[in-house]
């Protein structure tokens, strides 16, 4: 097991437009953070990288997902007011562990989710606050919207949608004059990680009605961090989603598409470059075809 210092230490500041902070940590070869046994925090978020974001102008800040640990929330919470920020509010993509775990440090301050998000938390709550690594206590949303839901940073408009993909309670966020979106885990590079296999047609439905929104640019909460720190990906990761999606559900009764090799399975988007190898999607990809199946 790797060494590293307060949880946090190897997350890296990036800057993908002015005004937009993207905190990002993982892929890091031989290091874990939690144990050596298998667990949610080095098996799933750092292994695979995990990157949550913060719009700000001038003392207001908008916090998308708090991280994977409280340190890495501490250090979030930092640079915003180093940056100026004095009003922090968050927004939270979906209920899954690595994307609430930092939700205590923001305790003091309005968090808003979807009203699914709200009820799965809730749910969840014992099984994720006695989890391992736990996240205890949990600190729930107190604001909850339904399908849409307009805010505003500084000067600049933020839409939250609702999109049922991955998770059936996702949010993503849209900053039209930008012409971007930070898509939570809807949209993942590589690929997708299935978590909910008997609701994939109904999250190839919610991928289908996203592309319908013509934006221009995405940023994801699980990337490389090279495309996220550039800008972020093109619509073409949409499609690219859609089709590995289509694809999985085929190969249910079509055993000759059960290529366990990511690279195998989705070659034309790999060599096109739309989507980035890493291996730790490996495993991801068996896992997915194994849930489908």
């Amino acid at each position: 097991m790797g060494s590293v210092g307060e949880l946090g230490s190897t997350m890296r500041v990036l800057r993908p437009e002015p005004g937009l902070l993207a905190f990002y940590d993982g892929r890091i070869d031989g290091v874990r953070l939690h144990s050596a046994a298998p667990n949610w925090l080095d098996d799933g978020a750092f292994g695979l990288g995990t990157c949550t974001y913060a719009l700000v102008e001038g003392d207001d800040a908008l916090v998308y997902d708090t991280h994977i640990s409280l340190g890495h929330a501490r250090i979030i919470r930092r640079t915003l007011a180093e940056a100026g920020a004095r009003r922090i509010r968050v927004v939270l993509s979906h209920w899954h562990v690595d994307h609430v775990a930092g939700n205590e440090v923001f305790a003091d301050c309005e968090i808003i989710a979807h009203r699914l998000t709200a009820e799965t938390l809730l749910a969840h709550r014992a099984e994720l606050e006695n989890g391992d690594p736990p996240v205890r206590p949990l600190a729930m949303p107190g604001t909850t919207y339904e399908e849409r839901l307009e805010l505003r940073v500084g000067s600049k408009v933020a839409e939250l949608r609702h999109a049922d993909v991955h998770s059936l309670d996702g949010t993503v966020l849209v900053l039209p004059d930008r012409d971007l979106i930070l898509a939570g885990d809807t949209l993942e590079d590589p690929i997708t990680y299935v978590v909910e296999p008997a609701r994939l047609e109904t999250h190839l439905a919610g991928l289908e009605r996203m592309a319908g929104w013509a934006i221009g640019r995405i940023l994801p909460n699980h990337g490389a961090p090279e495309r996220i720190a550039t800008g972020g990906y093109g619509p073409g990761l949409i499609e690219v989603t859609r089709h590995y999606v289509e694809k999985l559900l085929r190969s249910r009764t079509e055993p000759a598409l059960r290529q366990p090799d990511l690279r195998g399975f989705m070659p034309e988007a790999f060599a096109a470059g739309t989507i980035v190898y890493h291996p730790a999607y490996e495993a991801v990809h068996r896992r997915n075809l194994a849930a489908v199946a």
